[in-house]
């Protein structure tokens, strides 16, 4: 594929500082900005008063500005880290979200523990926070399972270059990666550009499954699936030329995730 055309048809967001602005215009006509947070947790006290936060105060307020569905995460055997994703139409919903969360009074009165601690008993240790533009050929948040015992995969592809990010972009995009993950029952939650945050560049997408058993057995049928054999087999896709780092995160929904 040649370059403009490459360019044209990933949208190349994040490619330049310019591009940005692209970027969002695009979130504007049909694909969801995704703010990621990640929420260090080091005790017990910690994580019960972040869940009791985020169910009784947080969530609600989100919902009532529109934010939607609001998933929050954390491994099965650690106080944290805890993963927040909450999707937004626009640009602006980013921008104005701590100053329109300081306008709820019922949030601000049932957060209050939460939001006043001190320094010498603190919420959580730090937060970081990453903002994703969602994949043209998955450009909303979906929930594909809501069984009390779904597991959830968070997935980091850090690539060496723009262009080898862009490159597996397209891999997903246009060369059919989702709907092979669709076919075999790995079930997207999102796919989403860093726009901003670390590592970067880099992409990352959650899949949901009914069990952890579920979660081996479909990655098992997406290794042999045969569509997936000839794009692997592809030079041009070879993971040792655009992918240098993969997180792979196992993850929970905490009481009161909407996804």
């Amino acid at each position: 594929m040649e370059r403009r055309t490459f360019l044209a048809a990933s949208g190349a967001v994040g490619l330049l500082p310019w591009a940005a602005g692209t970027a969002y215009g695009q979130a504007a006509s049909g694909r969801d900005l995704l703010e990621l947070r990640v929420y260090h947790l080091d005790t017990p006290e910690q994580r019960a008063g972040f869940e009791q936060f985020a169910q009784e105060a947080a969530i609600p307020a989100l919902n009532r500005l529109g934010i939607k569905p609001v998933g929050v995460f954390a491994p099965a055997d650690a106080h944290g880290p805890v993963y927040v994703l909450l999707p937004h139409k626009s640009l602006e919903s980013v921008v104005t979200l701590l100053p329109r969360l300081a306008q709820d009074a019922e949030f601000l009165r049932r957060g209050a523990a939460f939001l006043e601690a001190p320094a010498n008993a603190p919420s959580y240790r730090r937060v970081e926070s990453s903002l994703l533009l969602a994949f043209q050929g998955m450009p909303r948040v979906e929930i594909p399972i809501t069984s009390p015992g779904r597991v959830f995969q968070l997935r980091i592809y850090e690539s060496p270059s723009e262009m080898t990010g862009q490159k597996k972009i397209e891999m997903f995009n246009d060369a059919g990666e989702i709907a092979i993950f669709r076919r075999v029952g790995l079930h997207p939650v999102f796919f989403g550009e860093a726009i901003i945050g670390a590592h970067m560049p880099n992409l990352t997408y959650m899949l949901s499954f009914e069990s952890a058993a579920q979660m081996d057995e479909n990655w098992q049928k997406f290794i042999r699936d045969p569509a997936w054999e000839r794009l692997k087999a592809m030079d041009e896709y070879a993971d040792k030329k655009i992918l240098s780092n993969i997180t792979n995160l196992v993850l929970q929904p905490i009481a009161g995730s909407q996804i």
